[in-house]
């Protein structure tokens, strides 16, 4: 099994539990090197073309999980991809769903680590410009929608049932017509005069408002809708790191959740791809009155 941006070797530690050889392929040298010491092989490059030739063997199964929106060596990477796979071989990709983001109004999801954004047609005409085709796909609940993918080389399986119901969705919604995306941005005009005249409502009445996370998706919100001090007070978080920082563009300082001198009465939730387990874990500040708001609302959630 090959892992195509395999951080630190977590999930091919679960298959070579299982017997299977793997090799995992991490672009950060830190986290390779991590990887490596705890006995996942794994080769610190970029993932392309010429990656692909030097490593003169062939897989049975290749993955691609929260990758293939972030390549800029597109169509590098899908021939290797095609190279490397044995004749019978699955190539599992996920991916953030246009479709989904769409729906959820999630446009907070549009920054610059993510260089792509697939619709299941999208993605099946790159496929086959590199002889591949997808025979299977469904929707995972994973930061708001994302397909899960399963991809072979062209005419080895027929697509199943839920793979074809998939794309006649995309069909009959129009998922890929420009209307479709000038509709979503007139809706993100009414999404930001909305959470404004909520916070500002908020404000107006002496409440305390935090958000809650500092995810690099809301910085693209909160620079959007133009959320800064005069909104939020600051931005909680659970990692150490962000001590003493700011959020790029509107500045509103990040503060760790354990040291937290105050507690807010509504927490502005920008980690809203977490929402089942934000809910979960604070059901005690829920119990104590404190509103969770979230300025986006996941379908699956």
């Amino acid at each position: 099994m090959l892992d195509i941006g395999s951080n630190d070797g977590t999930q091919l530690k679960h298959f070579q539990r299982l017997g299977y050889d793997v090799l995992g392929v991490e672009s950060s040298q830190t986290t390779a090197g991590i990887a490596n010491e705890q006995g996942v092989p794994t080769l610190h490059a970029f993932f392309n073309l010429d990656v692909a030739r030097n490593l003169k063997q062939t897989f049975h199964v290749i993955n691609a999980a929260g990758v293939f929106f972030h390549l800029e060596e597109l169509h590098s990477a899908a021939e290797a991809i095609r190279l490397l796979l044995e004749p019978d071989g699955v190539f599992v990709v996920q991916f953030l769903y246009m479709k989904r983001i769409v729906e959820n109004m999630a446009f907070d999801q549009i920054y610059h680590e993510h260089l792509l954004y697939y619709n299941l047609h999208t993605i099946e005409v790159l496929l086959q410009r590199h002889g591949m085709s997808m025979f299977d796909a469904w929707i995972s609940p994973i930061h708001g929608g994302s397909v899960m993918g399963l991809v072979g080389h062209a005419g080895q399986r027929p697509p199943s049932k839920r793979l074809q119901t998939l794309r006649q969705a995309e069909i009959d919604e129009q998922s890929n017509a420009c209307a479709t995306y000038h509709a979503f941005a007139r809706r993100i005009e009414t999404m930001k005069q909305t959470n404004l005249d909520y916070l500002q409502q908020a404000r107006q009445q002496g409440k305390r408002i935090y958000g809650f996370g500092a995810p690099v998706k809301g910085n693209t919100l909160l620079n959007y809708f133009g959320i800064g001090t005069d909104c939020l007070d600051c931005l909680v978080e659970k990692n150490a790191l962000r001590r003493g920082l700011f959020s790029p563009g509107m500045h509103v300082p990040i503060v760790i959740e354990d040291e937290l001198q105050t507690l807010p009465d509504i927490y502005y939730v920008l980690a809203w791809n977490f929402k089942r387990e934000i809910l979960a874990n604070n059901q005690a500040l829920i119990d104590q009155g404190i509103e969770f708001y979230f300025p986006v609302n996941p379908k699956d959630a």
